[in-house]
C-alpha cells in the first residue's frame, strides 16, 4: 500500500495531515496527487463525495505555493458557503507547519469589509463562491494576475446552480496559462462541454465509474400509500435509536412542514431551506454538527456543498426527477471509507422512477418492510439496556447519594424497579404504537375472480369507489378526467384554494365527469369550503363530502346538462380565453 510519502507529498505537508489522522491515501489521491504534483496538464476528477478530493488538491496546491509572493496564487471556486467554508477550514489544517502561507474563505452573508482588509494584508489562496468573488472584483481589490491554479469543485452542483455565467467573468481575470483542475461527483454532458470550453487537453481521472452511486452505500426503500409517508418516517426514524440523518424533500414547505411534525411529536430535529437567512442557516448547521440535531430536514438547493462526517442515513422523503441529484443525496453517507444507508420512502406511483435511478447508478434497491411497531420497540428496549450497562459512573460522586435512594426504594424487587426504569423511558412510545396498524403499501394484483349468479359486483365496486378509508373522508368534485382533470391538477387545487396547512391526499379515483379523492376527516370540511366555487378552466366546481350511497355519475351527468360544468377541451378552454381577452 503506498504512503503519501511514496505520493511526493512533502514533510510539513505529511505531518500535518498525520496529525488529523491520515494514514494510506485514498483512491482519488492516489491518482491524482502525483499527477498534479509532477505533471502542469489540465485535469477532470471524477469521485463521489466524501472520497478524499478536498486533501486530492489541496496537498499538491498547497505545495505549490510560494510563500514570499504574498498576493492569490490559487483560486478554489465552489458552489456553496458551507463548502466554502469546509475546504477553507481543511486547508489550514493542512498547512499547520506552513505559517506564511494565508488562506482565505470569500463568500457571502458575511462582512465584505474584513474580507477587504484579509486581501490588503496578503492571502495565497482563495477559496470563494462566484457571487461574491465576483463583487469584490468589480470593487477592485481583488488581483488575479499572479494566479497560477483554479480549481473548480462540485462542477456539476455550480452548473445546476447556474453559475456558468459567473464562471466565465472569473476566468477572465485570470492568466490563459494556468493551470485548471475540475472535480465532480456526476459527469453530465455540461461538464465536457465546460472542459472543452475552459481546459487544454484535460487529463481524466476516473475513481469508480461514471454517474454511480457510493459504493459504502446500502440503498433500500419502502413503499407505502401517499398519506402514510410521515408514519413512515417516523417508524424508520423510532428503529434507528443513533441515526444521525438528513432528510430529503422536494420543496421549501414540505421542508418546513415535515421538520415541524417531527419538532411536535419530540424528535431533535431542524429545517434548512432557502427562505432562511444565513445566520439561521449558520445556527442549524452548527446544531446539526454539534449533534444537537440529529435529523436535518432539508431541500436539496439548501444541502448543497454541506459536509458533515458519520451521516448514519440519508433519507429520501421524495425522490428526484435527476438521477445525479440522487447521487449528490446518497453520497452524503458513506463516506471515508465508512457505511452509510440511503432510504427512499415512495408510493406505487414513483416505483418507475426508482427502476430509473437502479439503471443510472448501476445499484440495485432493496424493498424492506416498514419496521412494525413489536420490532421498533424491542430494538429501543435493548439499546436502552446496551446504554445502561455501559453508562460511565462515578463512584465518588453517586456514593453520596446512594443510601438515601436505596432507602427510598428498597421496598421494589429488582423486577419492579426494572419495570419503572423501562416504563419512564418508553411509555410514550408504548402510548403511540399500541394497536398501530401494518402501513406497507401491498402492490400484488388481486386475482379477479368470477361473481356467482346474482351478485352485483359492479354496483359493489361502485359503493366501494365512494366509501372512504380508515380515518380518512371522501370527497366528491364535479370535474373528470373528459374535461381533463387529472391528480396533478387536483393537487394543484388544494395547494391554491385550501386555507391553512397542507393537506394529505389519500386514494383517488378519476372518473369521466367526476372525480372522488381521500382525505383526513378531520380536513374533510376545510376541503370542501376551499373547493366550492373554485375554478378549473373557466368552469365553477361543485364539491362535496361523498354519500356511499349516491349515484354520482347520474348527478354529474345532470350537473353538466344544467351548464353547471360543461364539458371543455384544452384547447378550446385558451381559444375561448383568447377571444374575450380581445373583446
Amino acid at each position: 500500500m503506498k504512503t503519501f510519502e511514496d505520493l511526493g507529498v512533502r514533510d510539513d505537508l505529511r505531518r500535518a495531515i498525520e496529525e488529523l489522522g491520515f494514514e494510506n491515501p485514498m483512491p482519488v489521491q492516489e491518482r491524482v496527487i502525483p499527477h498534479l504534483l509532477n505533471e502542469d496538464s489540465d485535469v477532470v476528477a471524477l469521485a463521489q463525495t466524501g472520497t478524499g478530493k478536498t486533501a486530492a488538491f489541496g496537498l499538491p496546491v498547497l505545495q505549490r505555493i510560494d510563500p514570499n509572493i504574498r498576493r492569490p496564487q490559487a483560486l478554489i471556486l465552489s458552489p456553496t458557503r458551507e463548502l466554502c467554508l469546509q475546504i477553507g477550514s481543511d486547508l489550514a489544517d493542512f498547512s499547520k507547519y506552513m505559517p506564511a502561507v494565508k488562506v482565505l474563505p470569500v463568500y457571502g452573508g458575511s462582512s465584505i469589509e474584513s474580507q477587504i482588509r484579509a486581501l490588503r494584508e496578503g492571502v495565497q489562496i482563495i477559496v470563494a463562491t462566484p457571487g461574491r468573488l465576483i463583487d469584490l472584483i468589480n470593487r477592485g481589490v481583488v488581483n488575479l494576475s499572479d494566479v497560477h491554479t483554479v480549481i473548480l469543485d462540485e462542477a456539476d452542483e455550480m452548473l445546476n446552480m447556474g453559475f456558468l455565467d459567473s464562471i466565465d467573468a472569473i476566468l477572465a481575470h485570470v492568466p490563459n496559462n494556468r493551470k485548471m483542475l475540475m472535480f465532480s461527483a456526476t459527469m453530465p454532458d455540461e461538464i465536457g462541454r465546460i472542459a472543452k470550453k475552459y481546459m487544454h487537453d484535460p487529463v481524466e481521472f476516473v475513481v469508480g465509474n461514471r454517474n454511480e452511486g457510493a459504493a459504502n452505500v446500502k440503498h433500500i426503500y419502502y413503499m407505502v400509500k401517499a398519506h402514510d409517508k410521515y408514519l413512515a418516517l417516523k417508524r424508520i426514524v423510532d428503529d434507528s435509536p443513533n441515526i444521525y440523518a438528513i432528510i430529503f424533500c422536494r420543496t421549501r414547505r414540505d421542508t418546513q412542514e415535515i421538520a415541524d411534525k417531527l419538532i411536535a411529536d419530540g424528535y431533535n430535529a431542524e429545517a434548512l431551506h432557502g427562505d432562511l437567512s444565513q445566520q439561521q442557516r449558520d445556527i442549524v448547521m452548527k446544531k446539526f454538527r454539534d449533534r444537537v440535531v440529529t435529523l436535518l430536514v432539508a431541500t436539496d438547493v439548501a444541502a448543497r456543498g454541506l459536509d458533515v462526517d458519520d451521516l448514519t442515513h440519508v433519507i429520501n422523503y421524495g425522490l428526484p426527477d435527476d438521477t445525479a441529484v440522487y447521487t449528490h443525496r446518497s453520497g452524503r453517507t458513506g463516506r471515508a471509507g465508512k457505511t452509510g444507508v440511503s432510504v427512499a420512502i415512495i408510493h406505487s406511483r414513483e416505483k418507475g422512477k426508482l427502476r430509473e435511478i437502479e439503471k443510472k447508478i448501476g445499484k440495485t434497491f432493496e424493498r424492506k418492510d416498514v419496521p412494525t411497531p413489536q420490532h421498533i420497540i424491542e430494538k429501543r428496549l435493548y439499546n436502552f439496556a446496551d446504554r445502561i450497562e455501559k453508562a460511565k459512573v462515578d463512584d465518588t460522586e453517586i456514593n453520596k447519594y446512594l443510601p438515601g435512594v436505596s432507602r427510598k426504594l428498597d421496598w421494589l424487587s429488582q423486577e419492579d424497579l426494572l419495570k419503572r426504569v423501562l416504563a419512564l423511558e418508553f411509555n410514550r412510545l408504548l402510548e403511540y404504537y399500541r394497536d398501530a396498524p401494518n402501513i406497507d403499501f401491498i402492490d400484488e394484483k388481486p386475482r379477479k375472480e368470477k361473481p356467482e349468479r346474482g351478485e352485483k359486483p359492479r354496483n359493489e365496486k361502485e359503493k366501494d369507489r365512494r366509501t372512504a378509508g380508515k380515518g380518512m373522508a371522501r370527497i366528491y368534485v364535479s370535474a373528470g378526467k373528459s374535461q381533463g382533470f387529472y391528480a396533478g391538477n387536483l393537487i394543484d387545487l388544494l395547494n391554491h384554494c385550501v386555507v391553512g396547512k397542507r393537506v394529505d391526499v389519500g386514494r383517488i379515483d378519476l372518473m369521466p365527469s367526476y372525480s372522488l379523492f381521500d382525505v383526513p376527516k378531520a380536513d374533510a370540511h376545510r376541503v370542501v369550503e376551499g373547493l366550492k366555487g373554485a375554478e378549473f378552466m373557466g368552469k365553477r366546481l361543485y364539491c362535496e363530502i361523498a354519500d356511499p350511497d349516491k349515484n354520482y355519475a347520474r348527478a354529474s351527468q345532470r350537473k353538466n346538462r344544467d351548464n353547471e360544468f360543461e364539458p371543455e377541451t384544452t384547447a378550446d378552454y385558451f381559444r375561448n380565453k383568447q377571444k374575450k381577452s380581445k373583446k
